[in-house]
Order: C-alpha cells, then structure tokens, then sequence
C-alpha cells in the first residue's frame, strides 16, 4: 500500500509539472518579437529587390516574344491587341498574316505584385512599352513605388 501511495503522489508531482508557466511562455514570445524586430527590417528590402528584379526578368521575356512578333509580321500589336496577340492570334486589325501555329507565349504572367503588365503601341518612347507599376501599383512612384519598364537599365 505504500508504493501505492508513492506512485500516486510521483504520478500528481508529475501532472503539475507537466507544462509551461504563462511567466516561461511569455519569456518565449518576448524573445521572439525581439529577434524579429531586428531580422525583418534587413529582409524586407531584400524581398522588395527580389519582385523588382523577377519584374525585369518578366519584361525581358515579353519583350523577347514581342520582338519574335514584329520578325514574323512586320509590326507589333497595337495597343487594342495587346500582350493578348502573343497568347492568341490577334482578330482586330492589323490581323497577322505570319501567325505560328503555337503562340509566342504560353501566358502573360501578372507581375510579382499580383498586377497585369501594361503595354502600349506606340509607346512614349517611340517602339512600345510594357510597365509594371511596381509595390503601389499606381504608374509613377519613386524609390521602392517606382514603375520597371523594358526601357530600364538592366
């Protein structure tokens, strides 16, 4: 009966001890939101860098099958065409005569903030334009909000 009752108290000691403290736990989250205080303001501008450069890499690639487009037909899609006329063949005219039989592109992705690319012909640079209107998809913006166009410096 003795053991018993050893057990029994080893077996309660154990069942109170069990867990963490609302003290320890707290000591835990504190620790945490400070290392993350001081790790998430050097990634975040790393993650900003890495849409603008995946943009630029997108662009390269319209620009690409844009180029593959005015090859076969003598001119780009207009602006009513659109980055549509690499997916389709275009109906609005000028209907290509030289369309491939598979499409210059599989699809126009949207650009790494979730918005469609911009295109315009002509553009204002003369030739065409594809923007992507960056973080505060608005066109303009400077710094971090700044549009990415195929006219950019790579």
């Amino acid at each position: 009966m003795a053991t018993e009752t050893k057990k029994k108290q080893g077996k309660s000691k154990l069942k109170r001890r069990s867990g963490f403290t609302l003290i320890e736990i707290m000591v835990v989250v504190v620790i945490l939101g400070m290392l993350a205080a001081i790790v998430v303001p050097r990634i975040g501008p790393r993650v900003e860098e890495a849409r603008r450069t995946s943009a630029k890499a997108q662009i390269e690639s319209i620009v690409t099958s844009l180029e593959m487009y005015r090859l076969h037909n003598g001119v780009y899609p207009t602006t009513q065409q659109g980055l549509d006329a690499l997916i389709k063949k275009p109906t609005l005219a000028p209907v290509p005569k030289k369309y491939p039989p598979e499409p210059y592109m599989n699809r126009i992705p949207d650009d790494p903030w979730g918005n469609p690319y911009i295109y315009r012909c002509p553009g204002e640079k003369g030739g065409y334009d594809v923007i992507s209107t960056g973080r505060n998809s608005e066109e303009g913006g400077e710094g971090w909000d700044a549009d990415i166009t195929n006219h950019d410096p790579a």
